[in-house]
């Protein structure tokens, strides 16, 4: 191992990274994890114990080591880095400055390109009620497209235009650079500039008073009093206009919440919140340096600002402001206040991550103890090998063997992991054959898995990469036989344990056992494999259902060539419905301008086929 800066990562036996590190001498760092077991943290302990390989790339610098490692943790997310996981979706006020007539609105979930974001906030009822206000002085449209199309449409604005929260853009009222210069004063307020915005309206409401037009000056007026009582929302928190972010953090050994608030010109103008899994045990310095890092390198709201709170002092201080300087492009403080007002607001912080902290707490001890009671107990009444970290249950769905489907739903560790779960239409069972369809379905699933495995690491797409570390199928034995022979034709039978639950009696069977296995009713490993059997029931019959569903409506309009699904709603809206339009003679449908000739003769003659 080299005495040299650089990022190491250690891989599990089938090549997935578990961790990434960065270390300014990979020698000193790495030789630290293979010392006296029972001075590990216990979670790095069993990191250790998944991890088949270590492999480390070196490079000139601790910065260039830092970069590394931020690249390799955003491509391969491991799972013993630490991670910061929202308990939920926050809210965003959103701008649209991509769209001909750009709207605000309030949003969740992934960012789009061509949208401006605020944010986030705690509550979804706070940003609506500030746009609600802002709105009198900045009436741009809050409408959805579709909207905003019917209403150009009717050329009739709506309710929002008469009660002065809207400019009326989709009938004209107000011209192009007009309204660019209401949304970009709703973006310079809603970025903390407001001084110039207060000043503006104080002064259109003086002039206006001036030449003796009162109408104009009581909305001018009214303006300026919905932006002051919108301000109040936003009290200052700092002596200077300021931009800083100010974190907070609070947490045992295991996991830690984490809070930042967003100060912009000296207001706060959006909250975050996360919980912080501790992979390793980490000192309070490190946590800070990891949190900092995991924060910033995943596209913050609000981008880098100037000066960075912290509680403690980060550990690699001058190294994180170089990065951050880097992402500004200009200087960024880290540090840790002392007194005045940016303590007062760093308290303020932290007793919203302490907060934060207990809620979480509260919330998952219980949850978070049943699971890992299940899984121990799963491994010990299953006899497997390992505590089943992944579970993979398999069900059929089917009316009278049409629509036939499979599902695939996945727990890890313990919960649900949705972006796994895989659908499976049927292709080779005629009828009504469960064993033949379950066959089908397993052996597709693992023979991807195989295939994925046969390629290097890096060009695995991911879709099946994964084993189970247990196979269930909703069933009885005959199922289990199926899942049995299916692993077994593979060469798979002692890498994955395979059990069926019968729902009658609430059953589990393993291999080369005639009677079934006793759960204890009412606990932890038994109510586990039913949460996911019938979790992989609902999702088959969905899939099904949503199958059967296309089949049932499709109609005598289906696959003609030239009628797409927007001319298809426009002829079917024209007739009355599709019976009418079956109906309809060649002159008829003729007579449509809109409508092609050619077009027009294929439905004419799709219609009258069986004529």
């Amino acid at each position: 191992m080299p005495d040299a800066p650089g990022s190491y990562q250690f891989r599990d036996s089938e090549g997935r990274i578990l961790y990434v590190g960065k270390a300014k001498s990979l020698r000193n760092r790495l030789n630290s994890y293979f010392g006296r077991r029972d001075r590990l943290a216990s979670r790095t302990a069993n990191m250790l114990d998944e991890a088949a390989t270590v492999e480390w790339i070196q490079v000139a610098n601790e910065l260039e080591a830092l970069l590394l490692e931020f690249s390799l943790i955003q491509e391969h997310h491991p799972r013993f880095n630490v991670d910061l996981k929202d308990d939920k979706s926050y809210p965003f006020l959103a701008v649209t400055v991509g769209d001909e007539w750009p709207r605000p609105m309030v949003t969740r979930g992934k960012r789009r390109r061509g949208v401006r974001y605020f944010g986030p906030y705690g509550h979804a009822g706070a940003i609506r009620e500030t746009l609600d206000l802002v709105l009198r002085t900045f009436p741009a449209r809050t409408c959805t497209d579709a909207k905003f199309r019917e209403h150009q449409r009717l050329g009739r604005p709506c309710l929002l235009f008469h009660i002065e929260k809207c400019s009326g853009p989709c009938v004209g009222e107000i011209t192009h650079e007009e309204y660019s210069g209401i949304v970009r004063d709703l973006l310079r307020f809603l970025d903390g500039d407001s001084d110039e915005v207060v000043a503006r309206l104080r002064s259109e409401m003086a002039a206006a008073a001036d030449a003796r037009e009162f109408e104009a000056a009581a909305r001018w007026r009214d303006r300026l009093t919905s932006v002051l009582q919108a301000l109040e929302k936003q009290q200052m928190v700092t002596s200077r206009n300021e931009d800083l972010d100010v974190f907070g953090l609070a947490g045992d050994e295991l996991e830690a919440a984490a809070q930042v608030f967003y100060v912009r010109r000296g207001r706060v103008v959006g909250r975050k919140g996360f919980v912080v899994d501790r992979a390793e045990h980490l000192e309070r310095g490190q946590l800070v340096a990891e949190v900092l890092s995991a924060h910033y390198r995943d596209d913050p709201p609000r981008g880098v600002p100037r000066e960075v709170l912290v509680p403690d002092d980060p550990e690699g201080r001058p190294l994180l402001a170089r990065w951050l300087a880097g992402e500004r492009e200009g200087p960024v403080t880290i540090r840790v206040p002392k007194r005045g007002d940016k303590r007062s607001l760093l308290e303020t912080v932290t007793r919203n991550a302490a907060e934060e902290f207990v809620r979480h707490r509260m919330k998952r001890a219980a949850d978070h103890n049943s699971r890992a009671r299940a899984l121990n107990e799963l491994q010990q009444a299953l006899s497997l090998p390992k505590a089943p970290l992944r579970i993979e249950c398999f069900d059929m769905s089917h009316l009278q063997g049409t629509d036939y489907v499979g599902s695939m739903v996945v727990l890890e560790d313990g919960l649900p992991n949705k972006s796994e779960y895989r659908r499976f239409r049927i292709r080779h069972v005629d009828g009504n054959d469960d064993y033949a369809a379950m066959s089908e379905v397993l052996t597709r699933r693992l023979t991807a898995f195989l295939k994925e495995r046969a390629l290097p690491v890096d060009e695995r797409p991911g879709r099946f990469s994964y084993p189970p570390q247990l196979l269930l199928v909703d069933g009885g034995k005959g199922q289990l036989g199926v899942a049995e022979r299916v692993v077994a034709d593979l060469g798979l039978a002692d890498q994955i344990p395979v059990a069926a639950l019968a729902k009658q009696f609430e059953e589990v069977f393993r291999p080369g056992s005639p009677d079934p296995i006793s759960l204890e009713r009412g606990s932890e490993a038994l109510y586990l494999l039913q949460r996911i059997r019938d979790e992989s029931h609902r999702f088959a019959v969905d899939y099904h259902r949503l199958l059967r569903s296309r089949r049932m409506t499709g109609s005598v309009l289906d696959g003609i060539p030239g009628l797409g699904p927007a001319r298809r709603k426009r002829l079917v809206a024209a007739f009355g419905g599709v019976r009418a339009v079956q109906r309809a003679s060649l002159d008829d449908l003729l007579a449509l301008t809109w409508l092609p000739d050619a077009v027009a003769e294929a439905v004419h003659a799709a219609a009258h086929q069986s004529d």
